[in-house]
C-alpha cells in the first residue's frame, strides 16, 4: 500500500533546531521522529512511501536514503529550484506536493495515507482504514479529543451526527469551540481526491483543499480515534515529547541505552564516577559523554552523545545536544542547548556567541578557554554588551 510522509516545510516554530536539522530528523532521544513513522507505515502494510522534501532536503534523503534499511521503499519529490548553484527550497504545500508527485508520473491509484513527518503517533492505521471504506469516504481526516480548554492550541473539525465534516475552526476561543475533536494531520485519501487541487501552485490541504471539499459537500468525514498523539510543531512540543518519553508518559518510544540505574540510562561508554556526582532520575545520558565529578543532573533530563558536563554544572530538567560543553558553574534550569543557542521552555533563544556566553556553552570540538584570564575577558564582553 501506498503513503506519502509531509516533510518539506522549514520547520520556523521550532528553531533554531531547524537551522540545521530538518522537522522530520528531530530526534527523539537519538532517534530522528520520521523513522517512528515508518516503522508505523510498515506495521500496517504501508511500503511504498512518498517524502516530499524543500529545506535540507539533502539531510532526509541521506539518511533515509531508498528505505531499504527500514523495510520499506521511499521516493522523493524535491520542491524548490537551483539559484546560482545552491539548491532554494521552495514548499508548494501539503496539497500542492501531492499534485505534484501525481503530476509526475500517477503514483496514487488506490487509497492512500497522508502523515505529517513531525509526530509521534500510535495510531491503529488499519482500523481507520475500515472506518474510511465503509463510509465510502473521498477523505477521512483522523481527528482526536482533546479536553475544551486545550481546543485553542489546534484547528477543530466540526462534523454531523453521521461523522461528515462540516466545518472547521482554526484555534478558536473555548466560548466559541463548536467542538473538541481536533485535526492530527492524519489523513486518508482516495486518489480522486487530487483533481481537486490546482496544478503548479502552492496549495495547502487544510486551509484550501478541505474548505472546497465542504462547499462542494462531497464525501468528507472525521474519525475520532484514541491513540497517542505527540505533535513536535514547537520548541515547547518538543521540550514536552522528550519529558514525556522520560517520564513513560510516551509509550511508543523506548528509552535508549543501559539503565545503569533505577532511572539513569547511558549510551556506550560514559565517563563517570558515580559516586562523585548528583544525578536524579528519569535522566538518558549518550554515549562518549563526560561527566566531570561534582556535576549535578537533575531529571527528566536528556544529554547528548559526546557532551562534558564541568565540575561543579548543573541540568536541571534540560535538553542538551550532542557536543555540547557546559562550563564549570553553569547552572542549566528549564533550558534547550542546541549548538550556539541556549533556548528556553517557551522557545525563546539566546545566541551563546553573540551574547558572549560561549566561555560557558561551548562545542566539546573545539578548545575550552584554558585560562582564568579567558573567563575574565569574556565576562567584561559580556557586561559590555549589557550596556
Amino acid at each position: 500500500m501506498k503513503a506519502m510522509i509531509l516533510a518539506a516545510g522549514k520547520g520556523t516554530r521550532v528553531r533554531p533546531i531547524t537551522y540545521t536539522i530538518p522537522k522530520p530528523l528531530i530526534p527523539i532521544l537519538q532517534k530522528p521522529v520520521m523513522e517512528f513513522l515508518l516503522e508505523l507505515l510498515r506495521q500496517h502494510g504501508f511500503d511504498q512511501i512518498m517524502v516530499n522534501v524543500s529545506h535540507l532536503a539533502h539531510e532526509i534523503e541521506g539518511y533515509f536514503r531508498d528505505g531499504q534499511r527500514f523495510g520499506v521503499n521511499i521516493g522523493y519529490s524535491f520542491e524548490g529550484r537551483i539559484v546560482e548553484g545552491k539548491l532554494v527550497g521552495e514548499a508548494l504545500g501539503s496539497a500542492g506536493g501531492i499534485k505534484k508527485i501525481q503530476d509526475f508520473n500517477t503514483f496514487f491509484d488506490d487509497t492512500f495515507v497522508v502523515l505529517c513527518g513531525d509526530a509521534l503517533i500510535d495510531l491503529d492505521l488499519t482500523k481507520a482504514l475500515e472506518y474510511h471504506r465503509q463510509k465510502g469516504a473521498i477523505a477521512t481526516v483522523i481527528t482526536k479529543s482533546v479536553p475544551k480548554e486545550d481546543v485553542s492550541s489546534y484547528g477543530v473539525v466540526v462534523t454531523d451526527p453521521d461523522g461528515k465534516i462540516r466545518s472547521f475552526q482554526e484555534k478558536p476561543s473555548v466560548e466559541a469551540a463548536l467542538s473538541t475533536e481536533i485535526n492530527t494531520g492524519i489523513y486518508i485519501f482516495e486518489p480522486e481526491i487530487i483533481d481537486y487541487i490546482p496544478p503548479n501552485q502552492k496549495y495547502d490541504i487544510g486551509g484550501e483543499l478541505f474548505p472546497k471539499l465542504v462547499e462542494m459537500k462531497a464525501p468528507f468525514y472525521a474519525v475520532s480515534m484514541d491513540f497517542e498523539w505527540v505533535d513536535i510543531g514547537k520548541v515547547p512540543d518538543y521540550w514536552r515529547a522528550i519529558r514525556g518519553v522520560l517520564l513513560g508518559d510516551v509509550k511508543n518510544v523506548k528509552i535508549p541505552g543501559k539503565e545503569v540505574a533505577p532511572g539513569i540510562y547511558t549510551g556506550l561508554n560514559v565517563a563517570v564516577n558515580w559516586d562523585k556526582v548528583n544525578i536524579k532520575g528519569p535522566v538518558y545520558i549518550g554515549g562518549m559523554t563526560k561527566i566531570e565529578d561534582g556535576a549535578t543532573i537533575i531529571g527528566p533530563s536528556m544529554i547528548g552523545p559526546n557532551c562534558w558536563i564541568c565540575n561543579g554544572a548543573t541540568v536541571d530538567n534540560s535538553v542538551i545536544f550532542e557536543y555540547s560543553r557546559l562550563g564549570a558553574g553553569a547552572c542549566l534550569v528549564d533550558k534547550l542547548v542546541f549548538g550556539r543557542y541556549c533556548v528556553d521552555k517557551t522557545g525563546a533563544a539566546i545566541d551563546v556567541q553573540a551574547a558572549a556566553l560561549d566561555w560557558l556553552i561551548t562545542d566539546t570540538r573545539q578548545a575550552p578557554p584554558s585560562s582564568e584570564a579567558e573567563h575574565e575577558t569574556a565576562i567584561k564582553k559580556l557586561l559590555q554588551s549589557g550596556n
